[in-house]
């Protein structure tokens, strides 16, 4: 998950501090979340999907083509 998220944030050409300031997170916590020393919480991972228009299926590694509870 962590390796997606920093590839997406690259691809975007953006630096933690770029993406902190565009999400309102502080760029100390998203670099403790890059290293692996705390696991982001879903409102991160929801703003950064937001941010980048990214699934969050992508993100976390999930197959395509899953079905949805109905």
């Amino acid at each position: 998950m962590i390796n997606r998220m920093i590839a997406v944030r690259h691809d975007h050409d953006e630096t933690q501090r770029d993406l902190a300031q565009s999400i309102g997170w502080h760029q100390v916590q998203i670099a403790r979340y890059e290293t692996g020393k705390v696991t982001p919480p879903i409102n991160y991972l929801i703003a950064f999907c937001e941010h980048y228009n990214v699934s969050a299926d992508y993100i976390l590694g999930l197959p395509r083509g899953l079905e949805w509870p109905r």
